[in-house]
Order: structure tokens, then sequence, then C-alpha cells
């Protein structure tokens, strides 16, 4: 499955299905092939797609202290890190939120 989320007050985010599905949880919303995001909503699922990211930061910052203390190198992160990819998203939000419209999928 592929997201386009769409908004009037924003241009078209498109996300591959497990990195909108995660987003999509993140924010308690289930996976759906359509949706809305009102946007009274959008501050808390902001906050929490931004305590999703520091989450994901600490807990990669802690895997690293824990290699160092064992005399070791933690390797290099594999593929894209949530903030990467929930920026564009977050972007979207915050100028639906201004705006006050929604966003949309999958109508």
């Amino acid at each position: 499955m592929i997201y386009k989320f769409k908004s009037k007050a924003a241009g078209d985010l498109i996300m591959m299905g497990p990195t909108g599905d995660h987003v999509l949880r993140i924010i308690g919303k289930e996976p759906a092939a359509k949706g809305i995001i009102e946007p009274g909503a959008m501050p808390a699922a902001m906050a929490a797609i931004e305590r999703a990211v520091a989450e994901e930061e600490a807990a990669r910052a802690k895997a690293e202290r824990e290699a160092e203390a064992e005399g070791r190198t933690l390797g290099p992160r594999e593929g894209v890190s949530l903030r990467q990819r929930a920026r564009p998203m977050v972007e979207m939000m915050k100028r639906a939120h201004a705006a006050g419209k929604e966003i949309v999928w999958g109508v």
C-alpha cells in the first residue's frame, strides 16, 4: 500500500505502506485505506510524533553508550530514522493546523 496524504494547506505527501502505518499508529490512528486527521487533533498528533522520535533517539544513544562501555563500536544506523521519515508529515500538520484544514488520505 502507498499512502497519499492530502490537504488544501500543503502539497501532497506520499509514504510507503510500512512508514505510513507506523506514523498513523504513533498518532493514534489505525492504518486504513482512507482516513482523516482533523485540525483539532493535529497538536496532539505532532506531539506524539515528537515523543516517538525522542524515544528512538534516546534508545540509539543508550545503545551507543552501552557499546562504548563494553569497548565495542555500534554499527551505523540502518535505513532512515523516524525523524527523517516523519518530518514531512509534521510539516504538513503544521501548515494544515494553521490554516484550519484537515489532512485526508484514500479519498
